[in-house]
């Protein structure tokens, strides 16, 4: 029996309760606060009468806690405070009086349910009140405690809204790009030399120094570095092929990434070509091919051609197309070789054939997940497993321990590929990923096309060689080191030690670290050398000295021929090291000259820059990039220290990050990114799965980023354990991949 009302208060309408999703969040907080409590209370004391009970107060707190878990609105309270804090701060510039900046119109959103309908709205939300972006400066802020209160909120409101949508971002289908082809090629035929040159490998090695099973970085260390010109592209490789164009890095991410990684029909009568002089290079010959004598010499005079045929093209086709073959693709390509055999062709070319044809296959050139019967997400298979893997560590095919265990169906055992991430960072394949991922992370491509002005920095030039051929080399050295040795990645930041050669030991001038003299002796070219580059591990004292952010070759990428450029300086440390690239600058607004025009010459660059501020469509940008480009005004165009501009004007390098921690100095800014290693953990966790999954990352990838960057800070921020959480996160072992998706891919 129930007392009058009863239903009511428990049970709301969805359209008056003001705790329901569905409500309007014009509803003062404290308003229905007071209506709950008076509605309840008189229907209590309803309830109370009805039964003769003498002490209420138990029963109102029952009702009222009923009628809060039986509302229809999940995210209760989460609604009304995220949406009420929207429309205080943000409807301002987000679509009060038609204003719609970044094309985010909060106008719309009027309840939780419509926010939960925009996961990537979220995901931007998230991220501008997390790095305190929003609101600009000028405007009435959030106060700290409610800032993290409302984080919080978004964070939890994320998270429900990725459950409900339940998918990752789709990993388009997509080609091998030219590194990973040339991998690829190696791995299956087992070459003793490289398939063709590759340019975008920017540093060479040279005896042999990279051995990650020793755990340990050499002390001297030997190596190329691609600017040197044809000296560092005469390596062993077959002759006569010629590689098609490289793939260059895409603006969001990098050069695997599977919407740049189409296949036009052009291409793909140019890798027809390509597989067939591959076979046909004179090079190739048994010294060259590890698996001559098991795949292309001539059985047996009394074998059974046909039953070896098929039996050394099953383990062949099965690790070309990284699964085991289906029988009738394999009597396709034995059918193949057995035609050519009776018409006369020889054993030897009939398999070389046959082998350019696999190579020229789409399940060799595509990269792919299998198509799944669901709509949303689903676990990878074993297969698919295990060509992630060995695409993001070595890029390139599963090896056959990879393959039998996903065959045997215990890679996604979290023991087992646990195990099988350890070999493989031990392995001297990892080299290919220090090849591709940390100069494209670093963006070091930059530096090949800088060019500081000559009459400036004449000591920038030698011979016909530039400093910048040494300076690339030292963060790429960094990164193989923390890799290597399992470093944490705050070492990126504030490293302890470096390496140098002794001509980027004389460069950096005021901030050499007091190398070995016996190691700089002799010009400038004899230090540096032009083909093979000495570059020793230095230990770090000074702290303007270490770390990736203030090493020569991120400073001169960043600047211009005369002056340094701290707004793309502050752009590359928040895209590089947070993850949170700025939005593009308008079109209309110039960019500021190299040098001061008539009457601004007595002004720092910063007081030059100070108009750019004044546009509000560039205001929000430059709170975010002037503090982090400007932190870096000590070192000049080429990387050397400076507190004095040529006007004779003090450097200003002072400034706030986050607007929380205050710096002025060097030493001060690096701590202060320190203090927010967390943030630059899950930014690197972000440019690693990004780089992994070959795609764009989604507001479901950052649930995971989350729990990636918390299991790394509890291993002391440890770089392979970064790589592990990558690896055994959700969006690295699931797929979201529509049953059309592979119809290209199963075509033969």
């Amino acid at each position: 029996m129930q007392g009058p009302g009863v239903t009511e208060v428990a049970r709301c309408p969805q359209n008056v309760c003001p705790f329901s999703s569905n409500a309007s969040s014009g509803y003062d907080l404290q308003w229905v606060l007071i209506h709950v409590f008076i509605t309840l209370r008189q229907e209590v004391s309803g309830i109370s009468r009805m039964f003769s009970i003498t002490n209420p107060g138990p029963l109102f707190v029952s009702v009222l806690l009923s009628a809060l878990l039986l509302c229809p609105g999940r995210s209760v309270f989460a609604g009304d405070f995220v949406v009420d804090l929207l429309q205080k701060h943000c409807l301002q510039c987000h679509g009060e009086d038609g204003k719609v900046k970044g094309k985010v119109n909060l106008l719309e959103i009027r309840n939780t349910a419509a926010l939960l309908e925009h996961p990537e709205l979220l995901k931007e939300l998230v991220a501008v009140i997390d790095f305190e972006e929003m609101p600009p400066e000028d405007e009435p802020q959030i106060e700290p405690e409610t800032r993290k209160q409302f984080l919080v909120k978004l964070e939890q409101l994320l998270e429900e809204s990725v459950s409900t949508n339940e998918s990752f971002t789709r990993t388009p289908i997509r080609r091998m790009n030219r590194f990973q082809y040339n991998n690829a090629v190696i791995d299956l035929f087992d070459l003793k030399c490289n398939v063709f040159t590759l340019p975008e490998r920017m540093m060479r090695e040279h005896k042999g120094y990279f051995k990650p099973a020793s755990g340990k970085m050499d002390d001297t260390v030997n190596v190329g570095s691609r600017p040197l010109g044809k000296s560092q592209m005469i390596e062993p490789r077959l002759l006569g092929v010629a590689a098609f164009p490289q793939d260059l890095r895409a603006e969001h991410g990098y050069d695997n990434q599977g919407d740049h990684l189409s296949l036009s029909p052009l291409l793909m009568e140019e890798f027809l070509k390509l597989g067939q002089s591959i076979t046909r290079s004179k090079d190739f010959e048994p010294k060259n091919v590890g698996i001559w004598r098991a795949f292309f010499l001539p059985p047996d005079s009394d074998a059974d051609v046909a039953a070896e045929v098929r039996a050394r093209l099953a383990p062949f086709l099965t690790r070309a197309f990284r699964r085991p073959v289906d029988e009738s693709v394999l009597d396709r390509y034995t059918g193949f070789v057995l035609r050519q055999l009776e018409s006369g062709v020889e054993f030897t070319s009939a398999m070389k054939a046959v082998a350019a044809a696999t190579i020229s296959s789409p399940k060799f050139l595509y990269l792919y997940d299998r198509s799944s019967e669901l709509k949303g997400s689903e676990p990878v298979d074993d297969f698919e497993l295990a060509s992630r893997l060995s695409f993001f560590l070595w890029g390139s095919l599963p090896d056959k321990t990879l393959l039998d265990l996903a065959a045997a169906g215990k890679l996604r055992d979290k023991e087992v590929l646990g195990g099988e991430i350890d070999r493989m960072l031990r392995d001297r394949k990892l080299k290919r990923f220090c090849d591709s991922f940390p100069a494209q992370w670093l963006q070091l491509e930059r530096i090949i096309s800088s060019v500081p002005d000559p009459h400036h920095f004449p000591d920038f030039y030698f011979s016909k060689y530039r400093d910048s051929m040494h300076m690339m080399l030292e963060p790429l050295l960094l990164f193989e080191t923390v890799l290597i040795e399992n470093l944490p990645i705050t070492q990126f930041i504030d490293s302890d030690f470096t390496y140098r050669s002794g001509l980027l030991e004389e460069a950096y001038g005021e901030l050499k670290t007091r190398l070995d003299p016996a190691q700089v002796t002799g010009d400038r070219v004899n230090q540096g050398g032009v083909t093979v580059l000495r570059f020793d591990r230095v230990p770090v004292t000074d702290r303007r000295n270490g770390g990736l952010i203030t090493n020569a070759a991120v400073m001169t990428m960043t600047s211009g021929p005369e002056r340094t450029q701290p707004i793309t300086r502050g752009a590359w440390l928040a895209t590089v090291i947070f993850n949170n690239p700025p939005k593009p600058p308008p079109a209309d607004v110039p960019a500021l000259g190299e040098k001061p025009p008539e009457g601004e010459e007595h002004l720092t660059l910063r007081e030059r820059l100070t108009r750019h501020r004044e546009r509000a469509d560039c205001k929000g940008c430059h709170e975010q990039i002037d503090p982090l480009g400007f932190a870096l005004e000590n070192y000049d165009p080429i990387g050397n220290w400076r507190t004095i501009y040529a006007n004779d004007r003090e450097v200003d390098m002072e400034g706030t990050l986050f607007r929380e921690h205050e710096f002025s100095s060097i030493a001060e800014f690096k701590d202060a990114i320190l203090a927010e290693k967390d943030r630059f953990a899950r930014g690197l966790g972000g440019h690693l799965m990004s780089f992994a999954l070959a795609r764009e990352l989604g507001p479901a990838d950052q649930i995971a980023l989350d729990r990636i960057a918390e299991a790394t800070a509890a291993d002391e921020y440890r770089i392979q354990t970064l790589l592990k959480e990558v690896i055994l996160s959700e969006p690295f072992q699931t797929k979201a991949n529509p049953k059309q998706a592979a119809a290209v891919a199963s075509r033969q």
